[in-house]
């Protein structure tokens, strides 16, 4: 595969021929990684400010990236930037596209706070706004075939401003894999590169109550947080690296049992929203123990590669911020998330760089033990 300086700018005409962006001097410290993009509402600024300081290390690059939800949003904008501007180009993409998030969200969010709201509460807890309050009572008991017979979803034309998907589809500077669940069968739908649109990544968004199914071929999709936040298998079969970033937005652990009903019904979510992901880690951790203590046959060792896996969690960093918080868009608000997840990245990134390609940062064994 033909390598061009990150420096320089890809064309969509070049991706096609194959081209990747690692610059060809130094190889030795470049470091190929796949990322996997949780989602979360409008905490999927905080992911924006992790990609944005990851994209700023030269060392590092991106082979394949899963996403879900506010994840894909990310992921496409991100993989698209990468395809026309080569890294500054993907940065300058994802600020523009969360700009015009925020823009919005000022005409179209049901839940924005009144200002003096904004004032007492600020958006870091909108459980006592009273757009928050109205528009929970009316998803509640109301579907949005009823709330949104017109199917309104700002965000879509927000994203088709930033991404041409038919150029995103031919890309090879990145993979990318898309995950929606499928309302009829319940199980895990993965849109690859070639099948990636705008349909696709609002099927990855679609929370059931408050959009409609979107309908792809026939079939109907509702949020991919359902059947993977985000999925991992599709890094095991159709990308080299051996190294999984997780940018985890949705807590896996509380402190504290939550005791208010919407609390209760926050948590249920996270819980739900998890329990995919928390799967593949043990499926990750029973190969690693294959592989490690060399129990497979030999024919099937092909088959199998061990995986390194990484986190940067928003968990701590956002434990000040209320599950409601998520419907904000407020462009200060997000800034702030922004700002953590840089800083969160590059922590990160100075404890643990050394480690990519040489074994995971994460006890994933320990870990898993402590959730059971």
């Amino acid at each position: 595969m033909n390598r061009k300086s990150s420096k320089q700018t890809v064309t969509a005409t070049e991706a096609k021929k194959g081209y990747f962006s690692p610059p060809p001097s130094d190889t030795n410290n470049i470091k190929i990684i796949n990322l996997a993009l949780q989602g979360g509402g409008a905490h999927g600024a905080f992911a924006w400010g992790v990609l944005d300081r990851l994209l700023e290390d030269d060392r590092i690059h991106f082979e394949g990236i899963s996403g879900t939800s506010a994840g894909s949003m990310n992921a496409v904008v991100l993989a698209y930037g990468l395809l026309t501007g080569g890294k500054e180009g993907a940065r300058k993409k994802l600020y523009q596209f969360w700009q015009d998030v925020a823009a919005a969200g000022v005409f179209f969010n049901p839940c924005q706070q009144l200002p003096w709201e904004q004032f007492w509460y600020t958006p870091k807890n909108m459980n006592q706004s009273l757009g928050y309050l109205f528009f929970e009572f009316m998803t509640r008991w109301f579907s949005p075939y009823q709330l949104n017979p017109l199917n309104i979803n700002p965000l879509r034309e927000v994203l088709e401003t930033h991404v041409n998907f038919k150029e995103l589809n031919d890309c090879q500077v990145t993979k990318l894999f898309l995950t929606a669940t499928n309302v009829g069968t319940g199980q895990v739908k993965i849109f690859s590169t070639d099948e990636v649109s705008a349909d696709a990544v609002m099927a990855s968004a679609c929370l059931p109550y408050i959009y409609k199914a979107v309908e792809i071929n026939g079939d109907y999709y509702w949020d991919g947080g359902y059947s993977g936040n985000p999925s991992l298998f599709p890094f095991f079969y159709k990308t080299k690296s051996n190294d999984i970033l997780i940018i985890h937005i949705n807590p896996i652990e509380r402190p504290a049992p939550p005791l208010l009903s919407a609390e209760i019904y926050d948590r249920i979510n996270e819980i739900s929203f998890n329990s995919a992901l928390l799967k593949e880690f043990r499926a990750i951790e029973f190969v690693h123990k294959l592989l490690e203590n060399d129990m497979l046959k030999e024919e099937y060792k092909k088959d199998y590669k061990d995986i390194f896996l990484h986190s940067i969690s928003a968990d701590k960093v956002l434990n000040d911020l209320s599950a409601s918080s998520k419907m904000s868009c407020n462009w200060i608000f997000l800034e702030m998330l922004y700002n953590r997840g840089r800083a969160k990245a590059n922590a990160w990134i100075e404890k643990n760089f050394d480690l990519l390609g040489v074994c995971s940062s994460i006890n994933l064994h320990e870990h898993l033990r402590h959730q059971t």
